[in-house]
């Protein structure tokens, strides 16, 4: 009996809705590959959704997701749509709704395409990002913005259990992978909220003793993706930093088009949602030159939360096999269009 999966599929704006369903081709490729099949239901929510009906996704939205085994996102935002609302009224309300509390952010070499850090040496780690604690929880305020003493006010949130789960979460992966996890700080200047994700992260540490851990400082380890990025194995960071480092690892990749995410909640109590890195992009929206590479590699990454290993490896060795062919989109110095992308990895499969 063969193995069937709901997916919904919310392509978002801008060129969410040309990555998306190529990488949605790719899936059903992969699928027919390897005897499971793909239910899809697609939903048109986002920023353009947002235009017409003063919201981002309906009130029952989430009621609508729960039913699916996960969630196939592409991206999120428009021009004319105040920037502070996609995270807080679609991505956010998400990853916090169905508890998705790891961002799961690979960052690897790919073959044949040109990066622009001159090491020749393999890159090959995971960001994961504490995904609905920490700087993000949107705790805060405005007071008398326009007055002379006006001010505004963000709170940390970091709580035990918060970190113990997400450190967990690492610390089983880096066996699954090169025993090594680097935990990221700044607890030096942020002396109470990061001191104690330091200390948790370290009790948690003790219990995986064939694991080798280390601290190091965000403005350090900024420097070291840089220096010398085949030190990493798992990177366990906070909401804020994971942001940022996984946007330097695209760069280190050789582009952000590049990196795919998972957005995880281990227990699969709720659907995972998968999206790449980047952004909606709306310049280029419409051209079919958007590199879905990080969308066809979120699908992967889905894939393998969802138990089917060998299709998500056949994905990346397909993907290898494209980008050594020098099947590259503009952004990585080629002239492969969006479709051409796919073509030719489901050609690979």
């Amino acid at each position: 009996m063969s193995k069937n999966y709901k997916i919904a599929v919310v392509p978002g704006d801008g060129i969410g809705k040309e990555i998306v369903p190529e990488g949605l081709r790719v899936i059903n490729a992969v699928a027919k590959k390897h005897g499971f099949s793909i239910d899809t239901e697609s939903f048109g929510w986002g920023a353009g959704y947002y235009l017409k009906n003063n919201e981002f996704m309906p009130a029952d939205g989430l009621e609508t997701l729960k039913a699916f085994d996960a969630v196939y996102f592409g991206s999120v935002g428009l021009p004319e749509v105040d920037d502070t609302l996609p995270a807080k009224d679609y991505t956010f309300k998400v990853r916090t709704g169905f508890n998705q509390y790891v961002n799961y952010r690979p960052v690897r070499t790919y073959p044949g395409v040109q990066r622009p850090l001159r090491t020749e040496k393999h890159i090959d780690f995971v960001i994961v990002r504490e995904n609905t604690e920490g700087e993000f929880v949107q705790m805060g305020g405005q007071y008398l913005p326009d007055e002379a003493n006006g001010m505004g006010t963000d709170t940390s949130v970091f709580t035990r259990k918060g970190i113990e789960r997400v450190a967990h979460y690492a610390f089983k992966l880096a066996r699954t992978r090169r025993n090594k996890v680097t935990h990221i700080t700044k607890s030096n200047t942020l002396i109470n909220s990061l001191s104690y994700w330091d200390r948790v992260i370290k009790e948690v540490a003790q219990q995986y003793p064939d694991v080798e851990h280390e601290q190091m400082y965000i403005d350090n380890s900024t420097a070291m993706f840089v220096l010398k990025p085949e030190i990493f194995d798992v990177v366990l960071t906070t909401n804020l930093f994971g942001d940022i480092l996984s946007d330097l690892g695209g760069a280190v990749m050789g582009s952000l088009g590049l990196g795919g995410s998972g957005n995880i909640n281990p227990e699969k109590e709720f659907p995972s949602m998968f999206e790449p890195i980047h952004g909606s992009a709306p310049d280029i929206a419409g051209k079919n030159i958007a590199n879905p590479y990080g969308q066809i590699w979120s699908a992967a990454i889905m894939l393998n939360h969802l138990g089917e290993t060998e299709a998500a490896n056949s994905i990346m060795e397909a993907i290898d096999k494209t980008t050594k062919a020098g099947v590259l989109t503009v952004d990585l110095g080629g002239n492969a269009s969006t479709s051409d992308v796919a073509d030719a990895v489901i050609k690979n499969l």
